[in-house]
């Protein structure tokens, strides 16, 4: 894949660009607007590859849930071993798509891990996730980062109301659920680990506040995301946070996204996660 398409959809999914405005660049990159329709299945999501444990796995207990949030009720999706038992709860952060089937799959992935998965819809208070990407997309350019950040934090004091969470807390997520994951690594002293996934770094004077271990994992082509990684790893050192930097060579933006054809990157998807995945065995359980 030409990687200036790449690049044209990443901008398309972050500036963000129109529909109209990025088919027209599309087809000029491609050479024509009939090229251009017949690249789009290999660059856009397709969540008819979401499920890689199927909802309803007899493996695990999962349900939908509500909480208070600031000014609005908060929806999220749960996952959890089959087992009643009280486990070590990890908060997935979606990416700006909403809380769609893919981050549903990913939240019964952290549950057969052995975590009590918690998977908050940030657009709930607009209705929740719309099943249009690009609807889902205009909503999220009307959140209030401020109220949002204070929504996810409430989803931690819901969790201590559960009889299945432990108490021990940890978050991961994905491209603008990795920003969120380091904004609560910032913002929640009790967070014990925070894994962002190729997301916006935090202000450098806000990284003292930071008492999770936190775990970063970057595309190497990914330039947008990681122009933002020298100053980050330099406040973290001053700081004397406990932290790991991976770059996975090869690898773009959203590369763990495996519904996406065009950027998901199995062997980097597959080693971020496991080392995800033993971060949180060590710190949590």
């Amino acid at each position: 894949m030409d990687q200036q398409i790449i690049n044209l959809y990443d901008e398309y999914t972050h500036k963000p660009l129109t529909r109209e405005v990025f088919l027209q660049k599309l087809a000029r990159l491609t050479g024509s607007t009939a090229a251009a329709l017949a690249i789009l299945p290999l660059i856009e999501v397709n969540y008819a590859n979401a499920q890689t444990i199927q909802d309803g796995d007899p493996r695990l207990f999962t349900e939908h849930v509500s909480y208070p949030g600031q000014g609005a009720e908060m929806k999220a999706y749960v996952a959890r071993p089959k087992q009643e038992k009280k486990y070590p709860a990890v908060m997935v952060i979606h990416e700006n798509r909403g809380l769609n089937p893919h981050i549903e799959d990913v939240t019964r992935r952290m549950a057969l891990e052995g975590f009590l998965a918690f998977a908050p819809d940030a657009l709930a208070p607009q209705g929740g996730t719309p099943t249009d990407p690009d609807k889902a997309r205009e909503l999220f350019s009307k959140l209030d980062a401020p109220t949002n950040l204070t929504n996810f934090i409430k989803g931690f004091d819901y969790l201590k109301t559960r009889n299945d969470c432990s108490g021990n807390f940890g978050c991961i997520g994905f491209c603008w659920g990795g920003g969120l994951a380091n904004q609560l690594a910032v913002n929640m002293p009790g967070l014990k680990v925070a894994i962002p996934f190729y997301g916006r770094q935090p202000d450098a004077v806000d990284v003292p506040k930071i008492k999770a271990f936190v775990q970063c994992h970057y595309g190497a082509l990914d330039d947008r995301i990681n122009a933002g990684i020298p100053a980050y790893e330099d406040a973290l050192k001053k700081a004397g946070v406990h932290y790991e930097i991976f770059i996975y060579e090869g690898a773009q933006h959203a590369f763990n996204n495996d519904t996406a054809p065009s950027r998901y990157h199995e062997a980097s998807a597959k080693l971020a996660w496991s080392r995800s995945v033993a971060l949180f065995k060590k710190e949590l359980q």
